[in-house]
This record gives structure tokens, C-alpha cells and sequence, in this order.
């Protein structure tokens, strides 16, 4: 087909409706609203915060095996807030160990709860659940 130079092809696809057009256009706005990058957190911005710095030193403080200083900075790590369920859920998790050996047992089953109740997720590795001490009270306390 040959087409003059004042000659134009005819369009013969029908525009779709204005609706249409404005619920696309919509949906491209609402996705990009969606799209948020989360800044990501280094350990210094972590140790910037009290409770987080309290349960890093909870956590130092078991590999030591200094109970009273475990207990202790699991409590200040939960009276200051920390952030993350997860986190709670560990702090819980030092006391009821703390508990535990200490022959505190229902306050032991308490924390355990506790942790689950931060973190439905929560759970002990294999190692930790088989612990002759607090392992049976960890599995009572999924009852």
C-alpha cells in the first residue's frame, strides 16, 4: 500500500474508556507507594539503644555464665522496650534459662510462654530442648 504525502493511516483500534484509564493509572500509583526500601540497621545503630545494648550484654553475660548479670540485664533489656519480637522473645527466653537453673521452675515455664507470646516463632534449637534442666519444662510449657 502506497500512501501520498498528505495521506494519513486511519487508526482503527478503539481508545478504552476514561475508567479504565484512571483505574490503571491508579494501580501504578498505588504500587509505587507500596515499593519502600527499609534502611537497613548496622550494630552501632543497634547499641545506640538502651534495651538493645541491654540484651546484647544479657547475652554476653550467659556465654560467661554470670546468672545474676544475665537476669538482671534481661530485665533492664525488657523494662526499656526493645523493638523487635524476636528480641523479647531471647530475653525471655536468658531468664527462663536463668530460672531454670536456679530451681526456679514455674517462673522458668513463665518465660517461656512469655517468649512465645513475643514471638509465636519461637522455639528452642534441638541442642537447647534437650537440655536436662530446662528442657522439660520448655516442652511443658508448649502444652
Amino acid at each position: 500500500m502506497s500512501l501520498s504525502p498528505t495521506s494519513r493511516p486511519q487508526c482503527t483500534a478503539r481508545a478504552a474508556p476514561a475508567s479504565a484509564l484512571a483505574a490503571l493509572a491508579l494501580a501504578a500509583v498505588l504500587a509505587g507507594c507500596a515499593v519502600q526500601t527499609a534502611k537497613p540497621v548496622g550494630i552501632a545503630d543497634l547499641t545506640d539503644r538502651p534495651a538493645e545494648r541491654s540484651l546484647l550484654g544479657a547475652m554476653r553475660a550467659y556465654d560467661d555464665a554470670d546468672y545474676p548479670a544475665v537476669e538482671r540485664q534481661a530485665d533492664d533489656a525488657l523494662r526499656l522496650g526493645l523493638q523487635s519480637p524476636r528480641d523479647v522473645a531471647i530475653a525471655h527466653k536468658l531468664r527462663a534459662f536463668v530460672y531454670c537453673t536456679s530451681n526456679r521452675l514455674p517462673a522458668c515455664e513463665t518465660e517461656f510462654r512469655a517468649a512465645r507470646k513475643a514471638d509465636p516463632n519461637f522455639a528452642l534449637t534441638k541442642a537447647e530442648a534437650g537440655h536436662p534442666v530446662w528442657g522439660p519444662v520448655y516442652q511443658k510449657s508448649r502444652q
